[in-house]
């Protein structure tokens, strides 16, 4: 197909052709989720299930990819479905409008190949990593704070949160240091490419590791964890 045509060489046709029958569930449609949305469905990752309870305000067309004067109070995850539609009618994105909680978080991830991280609050990614780990499902963690953003991958059996969070540092570092959308749009590339790689069973990817993003530097670490 013409449209994956230069996919080729970075993937076999092997790989390109078992996108689409992968199931990606992404928690959070805004600056970090919304370039990875883009991402994998440009790809041609099969079917998208895009997680968002909020509406868009204005403070998001700073850096939110699928934000425009004309969504202003629309839903987020269905902003992300209708996006996709235009960019690729090919693939399926299922809209789940609401907030991830612990009351429907084993419904939301069940059936899905790989969870990634998009979200903007600690809280909800502890409760994430519990459910993706029970479930048996790759996550992929991305968050960004002004210019400074970090990815890791966590797979079953190998939980990461524990190790760079505390659940009662849920500060809001975001605010304080504010969102930039080239923050964001690296971030998220970053862990739509590990997705990918974790999906086709690529090696060297960031399990077990911290990939940390300083733009205002340039200055990229990878921590082993």
């Amino acid at each position: 197909m013409k449209r994956y045509e230069r996919n080729m060489k970075a993937l076999t046709p092997e790989e390109n052709d078992k996108l689409k029958h992968f199931k990606v569930c992404v928690i959070g449609c805004g600056g970090l989720g919304g370039y990875v949305i883009e991402s994998l469905g440009r790809i041609g990752i099969g079917y998208i299930t895009a997680v968002d309870g909020d509406v868009f305000d204005e403070s998001n067309l700073n850096r939110q990819l699928l934000s425009s004067e004309d969504v202003i109070g629309v839903s987020k995850a269905e902003t992300a479905k209708t996006r996709m539609q235009k960019v690729n009618s090919n693939i399926e994105v299922n809209a789940v409008a609401e907030y991830i909680t612990e009351n429907n978080g084993e419904e939301i991830l069940r059936g899905h190949d790989l969870v990634i991280d998009a979200l903007d609050n600690i809280t909800t990614r502890l409760l994430i990593e519990k459910e993706t780990q029970k479930l048996q499902i790759p996550l992929i963690h991305g968050a960004i704070a002004g210019w400074y953003g970090q990815v890791s991958v966590v797979l079953p059996g190998k939980p990461l949160y524990e190790k760079i969070y505390q659940e009662n540092t849920n500060k809001g570092i975001e605010t304080e240091l504010g969102n930039l959308p080239f923050t964001a749009a690296t971030t998220a590339s970053i862990q739509a490419a590990e997705a990918v790689k974790v999906l086709l069973g690529r090696k060297d990817t960031l399990s077990g590791k911290l990939l940390t993003i300083d733009l205002l530097s340039q200055e990229y670490e990878v921590f082993d964890i």
